[in-house]
């Protein structure tokens, strides 16, 4: 089998995805895919893969996540780097003030694409928002959302939480469910070969 290449410009996904993908042949590729206009994860992702296939011509993976505030109607769903960019965790944090509910939730899809068929895996990391950004820079963050975004069952948020802690939170995710199935991919090959 061929090795897959993960596309992506985020460096805080490429850290993660290589706990969940150790001994695959999977290495990754720096490159800010284009994302259509939707805040559907899966039209997103498709678009992507696509996208990332053409520039490396081999199987490919590409990842999309989005971030769903309860009191919020969903927002700000897929729009995550739009609304980090305008209006910034402070303006998230504004638009919570004196709200009760503060139910959130990553919701996140992986495409993977070997140039025939697209296979999606799809992962929800649910929590609540702080009233503050707390926590410190870290290597693997995906997103300046791990400043206000306490996981189920913890009472600190992402960037407080050491790697241990992450790991052990309540999730599903979507690099998880990939490696499993290609691995799966990978036995049923060399079992018909």
């Amino acid at each position: 089998m061929e090795e897959i290449v993960f596309v992506t410009h985020n460096k805080g996904k490429a850290k993660s995805a290589e706990k969940y993908f150790k001994n695959l042949k999977i290495s990754t590729y720096n490159f800010e895919l284009d994302e259509p206009r939707s805040d559907n994860l899966k039209v997103i992702a498709t678009a992507k893969v696509k996208q990332a296939y053409g520039v490396v011509k081999n199987p490919c993976i590409a990842l999309d996540t989005g971030f769903f505030i309860e009191e919020l109607n969903g927002f700000p769903r897929a729009f995550v780097n739009f609304s980090l960019e305008t209006i910034g965790i402070d303006g998230i944090l504004k638009l919570m003030e004196n709200k009760e509910n503060r139910k959130c939730e990553f919701r996140e899809c992986l495409a993977y694409f070997d140039g025939k068929d697209i296979h999606y895996f799809c992962g929800k990391h649910p929590g609540k928002l702080s009233y503050k950004k707390e926590g410190i820079d870290r290597e693997e963050k995906w997103s300046d959302l791990w400043y206000i975004f306490i996981p189920e069952g913890f009472e600190k948020t992402m960037a407080q939480m050491s790697n241990e802690e992450r790991e052990n939170r309540k999730r599903k995710s979507a690099m998880e469910e990939f490696a499993k199935w290609y691995k799966e991919e990978i036995n049923e090959f060399k079992k018909a070969n």
